[in-house]
């Protein structure tokens, strides 16, 4: 199988560098490389060009769109039986395009996902970020994990797609907020087979700092909305506990201003969550300082998502604003 690699890349030139340093590395060799410029100002060419003689890679520059229609364009002129998309901050294990060779051979699918975890060099505050965005006491631990809920919908920073999608489905009809999840609501919807490979991993950088991952996250929140827009039925209960969560913390705050002993409920569940978190974090990344990080990025990422869902609740579906 030949495979076709997408990336977008936006005002990215170093994390591209470290990604492209990671393809050349893999064991499986049949793949090309396609990187789309989508508008960037600090481009990537020179940096690009230089990996031109270890790697099949072609370089292309195009107004920005965002990342849905910068796939597009990739999808268009890739060459590949398969396209795989990847995010540009993501570093990819030398035997990722093995694996997933293996996989679709004993057991094809028409479009797959795969998990993400942290690298060795991230910073701490990256594997704190990496452990919320997977934990059981966020996500549900249902990310690139085989108990999802419901369907299951790659994540575009680890996705691939046959050509016979491509050509049946088409790509992306939104270019961002939850552009990945419509599109694989729509794969699913025309009878073809989607799955993960659990062990297809890539390390997803993320974000380097909570500011950072509090924007993220709080696009996020909204980006559910706009898929329930599109399907109505994919909003589930699961997808309310962010926002249930943040109306938790912030009564808990008001009622302690009133009285400590109004909250002495609200407290106790918050202080069991944070150290279920804590000692959860301890476990998998022994480390202290992590765990600490860890707790922060919890609540950055259930507050931030929980703030983006109910503004655009609000704006898009009890007022019906566009």
């Amino acid at each position: 199988m030949f495979f076709s690699i997408i990336i977008p890349l936006y005002n990215r030139p170093q994390e591209i560098k470290e990604l492209l340093e990671t393809l050349v590395l893999q064991t499986y060799k049949q793949f090309e490389v396609l990187v789309i410029e989508d508008g960037s100002v600090n481009d990537a060419e020179a940096i690009v060009n230089s990996f031109s003689a270890n790697l099949n890679v072609r370089y292309f520059k195009k107004p920005n769109e965002g990342q849905g229609f910068t796939r597009n364009f990739g999808f268009e002129r890739a060459q590949g039986d398969y396209f795989v998309i990847f995010d540009s901050d993501c570093l990819i294990p030398a035997n990722y395009l093995e694996i997933v060779n293996n996989s679709l051979t004993t057991n094809y699918l028409d479009a797959y996902g795969g998990p993400d975890g942290a690298h060795s060099s991230f910073t701490p505050t990256q594997k704190a970020i990496s452990y919320s965005m997977t934990s059981p006491f966020t996500t549900g631990g249902i990310r690139g994990n085989k108990k999802a809920i419901g369907q299951f919908h790659p994540r575009s920073f680890n996705m691939g797609v046959s050509r016979q999608v491509w050509e049946k489905v088409g790509g992306f009809i939104i270019t961002r907020l939850g552009e990945d999840i419509e599109y694989s609501i729509r794969i699913h919807s025309q009878g073809f087979k989607i799955g993960l490979i659990p062990d297809a991993i890539v390390f997803h950088k993320r974000r380097t700092n909570f500011s950072q991952f509090y924007k993220q996250l709080h696009f996020f929140g909204r980006a559910r909305i706009n898929i329930y827009k599109f399907f109505p039925a994919q909003l589930k209960l699961v997808h309310f506990f962010p926002a249930i969560f943040t109306v938790g913390v912030i009564c808990t705050l008001i009622f302690n201003i009133l009285s400590w002993r109004i909250a002495i409920l609200a407290n106790f569940v918050l202080a069991i969550f944070t150290l279920l978190i804590f000692f959860h974090a301890l476990l998998l990344n022994k480390s202290v300082k992590i765990a600490f990080l860890s707790v922060i990025a919890a609540f950055t990422q259930l507050i931030a998502y929980g703030l983006g869902f109910m503004q655009d609740f609000w704006k898009r579906v009890i007022f019906n604003r566009s």
